[in-house]
């Protein structure tokens, strides 16, 4: 049974039917944490939950909970997923075995687990106290009290709709759901004096009624900082996904006054991906928003400002200032600028797919949508590692993923382990040779034409749910005639600048451009946005931080 709980202390709670090991977790646990966080430690499931229902009625937070993986009746994974109704602020640790990591894995997408410790945990001054330590600092920062959620009402083949949720859930902004045909989400409308017609609603924690909210205005009801607290910085990063993040951590770390502007949501297309199996670091995989997320955490904890739904639309050179310019007329400036804008999927041309576009097609993994492809078929336009990952994790939902792909076999674009996982898949199949001639649909998508690209052949096949992984543009062209790009809109740095040994025209300095500097002096590129990058996320992230590296180079000859 819990022991009973200290109701003047924030708790830490182990949860292991095996008596020994709760004992030494909490002998481990108290010995560190103890003068100021009451140890409450549970021999079962249920145990644990009648406890945290008691602390509960008594006002109690719950700060970290560590639980077995391998208990009778109620295995770890189970407890989490019940303590997340309890207490859902507290972080959530699974203690599992070597042979159990596959479980673990599982456990990030059911519970959002924070993170799985390994057995033993010795030495805990290694192994168990710098995750406690980095969770309970987590914690802290983070308003655990309970919140009222954002609510969305929509219609399931609304693409605004599709576009908020998607907002929200890669922003980590907590919301419910309700579609608009429903009694609670009738309710809502009414309550909102709206009639269904124009959707998404968003009622936001305090009550506002938003209607169709645009980005920017969505971002500042929802808490997401959109505003630059200073007018001018030692940095402006333009991108926050993998290189924009890791220019803000080594930016802000190295003590540079860093602001990162992102127009969407931080992650790029790396935060969309279900799973990301080859970063250095992470042996087991690491999903896409739990990186952008510990990123994103890391890159505050250092000072650097987040600005969300913020676009630019230029970049002036004002003598040793460099200017970035918004769309809403206001304007940060900063002595150094790195380009991390990446890069993004290309739109497909069939007929069909641009007024379908949110209503069944989707460009990138849309991971919101996926419980909703439950039982059914799902389509996914790509080759390369992005469209394997969404059918790896699509297929966790959908009764048959079809993988489209233009090329003869997946080989040339996809990376050997993920093919080597797709061929043990049941339910994916690869369709080589194949693309989208026309999509078919009344409201949403119902139906796809497939032609062979050899014999001409085409098939028109049921569908209601199609993601496309083809390309990569970048998002570049608010550059043009600033720096210079490639015939496809990838910046030019570095040696590409100096190709035939002279400086790019209007350079005045007497040095050639470092190695990711554009032909700007003192804007930097980083990343996907960056001509023949390597479109990796280790590369684009590493990129981040040798920009930093040059940044502070060129401030001391400045």
């Amino acid at each position: 049974m819990a022991q009973p709980a200290d109701t003047a202390r924030t708790v830490i709670m182990t949860v292991d039917d095996d008596p020994g090991v709760s004992r030494a977790v909490a002998r481990d646990l108290r010995r560190r944490y103890g003068a100021s966080y009451r140890i409450v430690r549970a021999e079962s499931g249920e145990s644990a939950l009648e406890a945290l229902r008691e602390l509960k009625l008594r006002g109690d937070l719950v700060a970290v909970i560590l639980a077995d993986y391998r208990m009778p009746r109620m295995n770890g994974i189970e407890f989490l997923e019940r303590a997340m109704d309890v207490h859902p602020g507290a972080r959530r640790v699974l203690l599992t075995a070597y042979a159990d990591t596959g479980a673990a894995i599982d456990a990030i997408n059911v519970v959002d687990l924070d993170h799985y410790l390994l057995k033993p945990w010795d030495p805990p001054e290694e192994k168990l106290y710098p995750v406690v330590d980095d969770l309970l600092e987590a914690w802290k920062r983070s308003d655990h009290r309970p919140v009222p959620s954002t609510k969305v009402v929509g219609h399931r083949w609304s693409a605004r709709s599709s576009d908020v949720r998607e907002f929200l859930a890669r922003n980590q902004v907590p919301y419910r759901w309700y579609s608009s045909d429903e009694p609670e989400g009738r309710r809502l409308l009414a309550a909102a004096d709206e009639d269904g017609m124009r959707l998404p609603l968003v009622v936001t924690p305090d009550g506002t009624p938003l209607v169709e909210p645009e980005p920017a205005d969505l971002a500042a009801h929802v808490g997401l900082a959109t505003t630059p607290a200073a007018d001018f910085y030692d940095l402006v990063v333009i991108g926050g996904g993998p290189a924009g993040l890791g220019a803000a951590v080594y930016g802000a770390s190295e003590g540079l006054r860093t602001v990162l502007v992102e127009r969407s949501a931080t992650g790029g297309q790396a935060g969309q991906s279900s799973r990301i199996e080859n970063y250095l670091g992470f042996p087991d995989g690491v999903s896409g928003a739990q990186l952008t997320d510990r990123a994103r955490r890391q890159a505050t904890r250092f000072g650097a400002e987040i600005l969300t739904a913020r676009e630019v639309t230029g970049l002036d050179v004002g003598g040793a200032a460099r200017v970035v310019r918004f769309s809403d007329g206001s304007q940060v400036a900063a002595h150094s600028v790195i380009l991390a804008t990446g890069v993004s999927y290309r739109r497909l041309a069939a007929p069909g797919c641009e007024e379908l576009g949110g209503c069944g097609v989707y460009y990138g993994s849309s991971l919101t949508e996926a419980p909703a492809c439950q039982g059914q078929d799902v389509y996914i336009v790509g080759g390369a590692n992005s469209a394997g990952q969404a059918a790896m994790y699509l297929s966790r939902f959908a009764k048959q993923v079809t993988l489209l792909v233009r090329g003869p076999d997946l080989s040339a674009s996809m990376s050997y382990y993920l093919i080597e996982q797709i061929g043990q898949v049941p339910n994916i199949a690869v369709r080589c040779g194949t693309v989208v001639e026309e999509a078919h649909g009344d409201g949403h998508l119902e139906r796809l034409t497939l032609r062979e690209t050899v014999s001409g052949q085409t098939d028109v096949v049921d569908a209601q749910w199609l993601f496309v992984f083809i390309g990569a543009a970048p998002l570049t062209d608010w550059l043009d005639g600033t720096v210079l790009r490639d015939e496809r809109g990838f910046i030019l740095a570095g040696p590409d600048l100096t190709a035939d040994g002279r400086p790019p025209a209007g350079w005045e300095l007497d040095r050639p451009p470092y190695h990711l500097e554009t032909s700007v002096p003192g804007v930097f590129v980083a990343g996907d946005a960056r001509a023949e990058s390597a479109k990796r996320v280790a590369s684009a992230v590493g990129e981040g931080a040798m920009a930093v590296m040059l940044v502070h180079r060129y401030l001391e000859q400045s």
